[in-house]
């Protein structure tokens, strides 16, 4: 049996008990408040909701127009149009050596020389012997021109007449034999001194002066600097739009070069099912240097008021999402309405990779502003606010809530 106290004490107890657990639901329900719909809930006119993705001037791009060219990437090494390796013609001693690498020639200058003494005997053998064979040609003529006035005034027979012929016959074979000794002995002179075969530059030098070489031997090595040609190997699938003429743009150098394709292969590699092409590339002055690598494109269809995005603004849709208009193409860019994000789907034509650029067939018109780059954060419906734009007008930090970003170049939403 309980005393009175202590039934007070127990409903006591009880009434503490009940005033927390009154406490604790009204937490609870004072901390859900906000997330109702309509004024003061999130997403509501008081509420304070997802924050802005606050972006720089540089991530958003202006939709323009302007031209665009379809190009196949060429890349590779710059060689001389034409190598000359000099080889000696004879086998002697060279008495001197005059060109050096690196030194510009002319056609027909002298580069070196061998000792000419035994070629320049036999020359004189042979001229001598050419004399000769002229005298008895001479006077092979004069009997049978004797010979005939004889015949035709009785004193001889017809036989004597053929014996002349014949005898003429072989003084004038004696002297052509002798010319073409003459002629071989002229060559022979002719080799002692090596001469440039073209103009260009002496790439190398393989021998010195007072050095005994024999036939063949290498001597120089000349290049001709003026046009370089690149030998380029194009995808079996692209090399059907190449053509000799077409054009080419290259950069070597930090310098813009443009040249012509000269060949194209009529075969494809089997092991690489690719084509060689030939281009030639001026090089007035020599400025370049052969074996430069270069990259650069052979010139296609080239459009000159085509609607152009960045393809830094291009991205690619996963299988199964974007459906709606354009649901076809799987490539999309962030179009800003307003200050919101939505997604646009494109359908793009020809694309520059060298000039960053596309051709918009389809999804934008010129003026749409695009987001560019690799922006984290951004989705459909995304507020933004672009720090440096139009994007960024006062006031607009104070109705979010957000406190002003200290990198201009933040790509990430404001707390």
């Amino acid at each position: 049996m309980h005393s009175p106290r202590a039934s007070s004490v127990e409903r006591l107890l009880v009434l503490g008990v009940t005033i927390l657990s009154l406490a604790a639901c009204g937490d609870k329900g004072a901390n859900a408040a906000p997330t109702a719909k309509g004024p003061g809930g999130a997403g509501g006119p008081g509420g304070r909701g997802r924050p802005p993705l606050v972006l720089a001037a540089s991530d958003v791009a202006e939709i323009k127009r302007g031209p665009i060219e379809a190009g196949i990437p060429l890349s590779g090494d710059l060689r001389p149009l034409q190598t000359v390796v000099v080889r000696a013609r004879l086998e002697g001693d060279l008495t001197g050596v005059y060109a050096r690498p690196g030194q510009a020639v002319r056609e027909g200058q002298l580069l070196a020389q061998f000792e000419p003494n035994q070629q320049t005997s036999d020359r004189r053998s042979a001229e001598a012997d050419r004399e000769s064979a002229r005298t008895e040609v001479s006077a092979a003529q004069w009997n049978l021109d004797q010979t005939r006035e004889l015949f035709r005034a009785g004193a001889v027979a017809e036989r004597e007449v053929r014996v002349g012929e014949q005898s003429l016959a072989a003084a004038k074979a004696r002297l052509a034999a002798a010319e073409a000794r003459v002629r071989a002995t002229s060559e022979g002179l002719a080799d002692t001194r090596v001469l440039a075969p073209m103009s260009g530059v002496v790439e190398s030098r393989a021998v010195e002066g007072n050095e005994r070489v024999t036939r063949g031997a290498e001597l120089f090595t000349l290049v001709r600097g003026d046009r370089l040609e690149l030998a380029a190997s194009v995808p079996e699938r692209l090399a059907g739009t190449l053509r000799p003429g077409q054009a080419v743009r290259f950069s070597a150098q930090g310098r813009t070069l443009e040249g012509t394709v000269a060949r194209v292969s009529p075969t494809i590699d089997p092991a690489t099912r690719a084509v060689t092409v030939f281009v030639e590339v001026p090089n007035p002055g020599g400025a370049l240097r052969g074996n430069t690598f270069v990259t650069g494109r052979a010139v296609g269809r080239t459009i000159d008021d085509a609607v152009l995005v960045p393809t830094t603004a291009l991205r690619q849709a996963q299988e199964g999402v974007g459906a709606g208009r354009g649901a076809g193409s799987s490539t999309f860019v962030y179009r800003l309405r307003g200050q919101n994000a939505e997604r646009a789907p494109v359908n793009l034509g020809l694309i520059d990779e060298a000039a960053g650029v596309a051709e918009v067939l389809d999804g934008l018109q010129p003026g749409d502003r695009v987001i560019v780059g690799n922006v984290a954060g951004v989705g459909p419906g995304t507020t933004v606010q672009i720090l440096g734009g139009e994007g960024g007008r006062p006031g607009r930090q104070a109705a979010t809530g957000a406190r002003p970003a200290t990198d201009s170049g933040s790509k990430r939403p404001a707390p």
